[in-house]
């Protein structure tokens, strides 16, 4: 398997993550039950509130947000954020239980790629490689 800059696979790993949530929540949509569901306000039990909706907007921010951050920021302050980052997704996505199998599918594959975060962050090597700059003029 090729080596990748860390930067380039966190970014990746959180974008694979990202996919993965968002089409769990989109496929849900063609059971005419899960649609009923949402229409009495309520889900597994809890009802659903503006300030619930703000603080699930706050929650799946932290993933959009690594998306950018794993490419921009150093290794120094990266990865404390992508440890911190990792620690918050993977309690969001345990605390709603997965309510039938695909869910199951989905969250398990969520928690492996964000142990795999996790795993790339621990072994990101302390000393960065730069990108060689292209030089224009040799074109």
């Amino acid at each position: 398997m090729r080596r990748l800059d860390p930067h380039v696979l966190l970014s990746a790993l959180w974008l694979f993550i990202l996919l993965n949530i968002i089409f769990r929540d989109i496929h849900q949509f063609v059971l005419a039950s899960h649609i009923e569901i949402l229409l009495t306000g309520h889900y597994n039990g809890i009802e659903i509130t503006e300030g619930l909706m703000l603080l699930g907007g706050f929650l799946i921010q932290i993933p959009i947000a690594m998306v950018l951050c794993s490419l921009l920021l150093t290794r120094r302050i990266g990865r404390p954020f992508t440890f911190l980052a990792a620690i918050v997704t993977t309690a969001t996505l345990l605390s709603s239980p997965p309510t039938d199998i695909d869910d199951t599918f989905h969250l398990v594959i969520e928690i492996v790629a964000l142990m795999v975060i996790l795993w790339t962050a621990w072994m990101w090597p302390e000393h960065e490689h730069t990108a060689p700059q292209s030089d224009a003029s040799s074109l």
